[in-house]
C-alpha cells in the first residue's frame, strides 16, 4: 500500500498507525518527527504531477485544507482520492476510521480508542465566551461550524462568533475587543501567536496561548488534547 497525504493531521495518523505506508506528504507535515516520505508541496499548492508520478494507491485529503481543482486533477489521472470532512469531534473519529481502516486497510488503532475515551471523560467547567483569532494582518477568527470551535465548546469555552455566517470571518480588532468575551484564545497555528505577539492586542482580556496542533489536528494528538488544552485554558478536565 502506498499513500500520499495532503493533510498534516492525517499524515500523522497514517504514519503512527501504519509505518511505511506514506509515499508522499506535504511540506507542512511536521509529525511524526523524522518522517521519511517525498515532499510534494503545500496543502494549497501540491505538485500534482509529482503525486501522479508516485503512483499511490490512495490519496487522502480534506475538503477544507485542499483545493477542489487539485483533487479533481488527481482523480482525473485515475488516482483514488479519499476526501474527508471534519467540522466536529464525532466527524473526526468517523473520518479517521474511514481513512485508516477502510482506506488504508489497517486495524483500528488503539490511540483512536484512547482519544474517544479521553473526550468522553471531559466534563466542561463554567462556560466562558472567547474570541479565537487564527490570523492577524488582517485579523481573522473562528466563526461557525469549525472543528476547533467544537473542541473548545466541549471544554466549556463558547466561541463568540460561533453564529457568524462565515467560518473564518475577518473582524477588526476594535470589534473583537468590544464583543463581550471573557478571554482570548491564541493558538500557535496557522498564525504563530506568542506571548509577545497577540495578547497585547487584547489588553482587557486574559489570554490563553494554546498548542495549535492540539486544537486543530485530528489524529493521535486527540488522545492528549483534553488535558493539554484544559491546562492551557485553566480548566479542570
Amino acid at each position: 500500500m502506498r499513500v500520499v497525504s495532503l493533510v498534516p493531521s492525517l499524515t500523522e495518523a497514517v504514519a503512527v498507525s501504519g509505518p511505511g505506508l506514506l509515499a508522499g506528504v506535504t511540506d507542512w507535515c511536521s509529525h511524526p518527527a523524522g518522517l521519511d516520505a517525498v515532499r510534494i508541496g503545500g496543502t494549497k499548492n501540491p505538485d500534482v504531477e509529482r503525486i501522479i508520478a508516485l503512483a499511490p494507491d490512495l490519496v487522502v485529503a480534506n475538503e477544507e485544507e485542499n483545493r477542489p481543482a487539485d483533487l479533481a486533477a488527481l482523480t482525473a489521472a485515475g488516482l483514488d482520492v479519499l476526501v474527508t470532512e471534519v467540522r466536529t469531534l464525532p466527524e473526526a473519529f468517523t473520518e479517521l476510521e474511514r481513512v485508516l481502516v477502510d482506506g488504508c486497510g489497517l486495524v483500528r488503532p488503539g490511540w483512536l480508542d484512547a482519544a474517544e475515551r479521553a473526550w468522553d471523560a471531559v466534563r466542561p467547567g463554567p462556560e466562558r465566551r472567547a474570541v479565537v483569532p487564527v490570523w492577524r494582518r488582517p485579523w481573522m477568527v473562528l466563526g461557525r461550524d469549525t472543528f476547533a470551535g467544537d473542541l473548545l465548546a466541549r471544554l466549556g469555552v463558547r466561541n463568540a462568533y460561533a453564529e457568524h455566517p462565515e467560518r473564518y470571518p475577518r473582524i477588526g480588532v476594535d470589534e473583537l475587543n468590544a464583543v463581550g468575551a471573557d478571554l482570548v484564545v491564541l493558538p500557535d497555528e496557522p498564525y504563530r501567536f506568542t506571548p509577545d505577539d497577540g495578547p497585547e492586542a487584547f489588553p482587557a482580556l486574559p489570554a490563553a496561548l494554546v498548542d495549535g496542533r492540539q486544537l486543530t489536528w485530528y489524529g493521535p494528538s486527540l488522545a492528549e488534547a483534553p488535558a493539554v488544552l484544559g491546562a492551557a485554558l485553566r480548566i479542570d478536565v
